[in-house]
């Protein structure tokens, strides 16, 4: 197995989802209690990610990210090198791509929360603050956590926007799947077999833990 591969692949899910989660977090619960006009179009745009093709996803987010954007000029004037080919602009590349799955299980998580917990809290003196972490938090933490994991699963296996960003530079920007593909295309099949596998693997178990959360979740809804 491409044990370098393997854990840029990892490498970048877990700075993904470590970056996505209080992200998904805000934005999930300003959509379930604060937006009300336009929310619809809102949640839309943040499913994009979901229905685009990964090329046309690309396409935008390398002319977002190359040097000859805004973005991509400040990024090279601080730091000395672009965002595009490089591990950085993968994960900024990652982060656009997976922000449905950090959102959309949050969102949910929220949105079960009976409005007379919250409304509880306010009446005995809590702030948003603290009723956030006494009174949300709990509750909302299995879809939290269910964005988490699905976020860190699809980035292991993304392949469309990190070839398109990233291209497929050895201990840089070339992840599992992009060996995989390379492995193919040189005749490896026994290799690319086992990092097929190993991704397999990733993916069954993150279902399985998502599973569960929403069990968890059903019972809170109850």
């Amino acid at each position: 197995m491409d044990a370098v591969a393997f854990a840029l692949s990892f490498k970048l899910s877990l700075w993904t989802a470590c970056l996505l989660a209080p992200i998904g977090v805000l934005v999930a619960r300003t959509l379930a209690y604060q937006v009300r006009r336009g929310r619809a179009v809102l949640e839309g745009i943040i499913a994009l990610p979901l229905v685009l093709p990964p090329t046309v996803l690309g396409f935008y987010l390398l002319a977002a990210l190359g040097d000859a954007s805004p973005l991509g000029a400040a990024w090279t004037a601080l730091f000395g090198q672009g965002l595009v080919f490089s591990f950085e602009g993968l994960v900024a590349a990652s982060l656009i791509a997976n922000l449905p799955f950090a959102v959309q299980p949050a969102l949910r998580a929220f949105e079960a929360i009976r409005p007379e917990l919250r409304e509880a809290a306010w009446v005995s003196g809590l702030g948003p603050w603290r009723t956030f972490w006494t009174v949300e938090a709990p509750l909302a933490w299995p879809g939290v956590l269910t964005g988490f994991i699905l976020t860190f699963a699809h980035t292991m296996g993304e392949f469309g926007v990190v070839l398109m960003i990233g291209g497929s530079i050895p201990g840089e920007t070339r992840t599992a799947a992009l060996a995989i593909y390379d492995k193919v295309q040189a005749l490896d099949d026994a290799g690319a077999g086992v990092l097929a596998a190993a991704l397999v693997a990733v993916s069954v178990v993150a279902i399985i833990a998502v599973q569960a959360l929403g069990s968890r979740l059903a019972r809170h809804d109850r």
